[in-house]
């Protein structure tokens, strides 16, 4: 008879003729590889698919003077735990150091593999070298993001600039006061300008989200704009028809006669 050595589970039974193996059990396709490497036997819901319900086990967690008890399923991962303790703690899951029977667990390590069980104890601790190295890359980032954000913020101060004077045209035009169009095409031009300068900010995250916000609002003046051109060039004209009206209107007066009021009764 063969078998499969393991480090820590000696020699597994592999499977006998037939498809059986010596254990009873289901052969090979009773085992499986944990991430950690260990050769370990597949749980009842793995061998069995009708079989799917997973215990609930409750961990009592020391963290400082505190003490936090944690229901959870007993095959779920130390990062699992990790991420339902650090709404408790305000700890970041990254900082967290979770210590089980005097060994530090690694976030991917199953509970169940590593003996947890209903009503176990663990301590956790605050792992201080991988908080400060994240604090650090966030150090970085935040100064990265704030270099992207500074010729946003000089575009956007621009932008604002030219909105108040889009503003003043536009109150002049729809209240009846017709403007040189060149005011209206150099507005149009430093806007567009602002836009080749937007379109060439590299940036992701929230600076990216800014950008694309200030892409449409200038998008929407310059549409604006077109639309005050049409109406500036409608002030002061009279078309053709206009003069039409008002020239036969004025004819149509000229010969009605006039009408004579008296008092003054013909006798017959």
């Amino acid at each position: 008879m063969l078998g499969v050595k393991s480090r820590n589970l000696g020699t597994v039974p592999t499977a006998a003729k037939g498809g059986a193996s010596t254990s009873g059990g289901g052969g090979m396709s009773a085992w499986e590889l944990r991430p950690c490497g260990m050769l370990v036997q597949k749980r009842n819901s793995d061998v069995n698919p009708n079989q799917n319900i997973v215990p609930t086990i409750k961990v009592k967690v020391k963290y400082g003077s505190s003490y936090h008890e944690v229901t959870i399923k007993s095959q779920a991962t130390f990062g699992e735990l990790k991420k339902m303790l650090a709404g408790r703690t305000g700890l970041n899951p990254l900082d967290q150091k979770l210590v089980y029977k005097d060994k530090e667990r690694d976030s991917k390590s199953y509970l169940d593999v590593a003996g947890v069980k209903d009503g176990s104890r663990m301590t956790l601790f605050i792992d201080i070298p991988s908080q400060e190295k994240r604090l650090v890359e966030d150090l970085k980032s935040a100064k990265m993001d704030k270099a992207k954000l500074q010729p946003l913020m000089e575009i956007t101060s621009e932008v604002d600039k030219l909105a108040k004077e889009f503003g003043n045209l536009e109150r002049e035009i729809y209240g009846g006061k017709k403007v040189d169009e060149k005011m209206l095409l150099n507005l149009i031009e430093l806007l567009m300008s602002q836009l080749i300068k937007l379109d060439g900010i590299v940036a992701d995250g929230d600076v990216k989200l800014q950008r694309r916000m200030q892409v449409k609002r200038v998008q929407k003046y310059i549409e604006n704009l077109d639309m005050l051109k049409i109406e500036n060039s409608k002030i002061g004209k009279v078309t053709f028809e206009q003069k039409l009206v008002s020239s036969m209107e004025k004819q149509r007066d000229s010969m009605k006669w006039p009408i004579v009021v008296t008092t003054q009764w013909e006798k017959f």
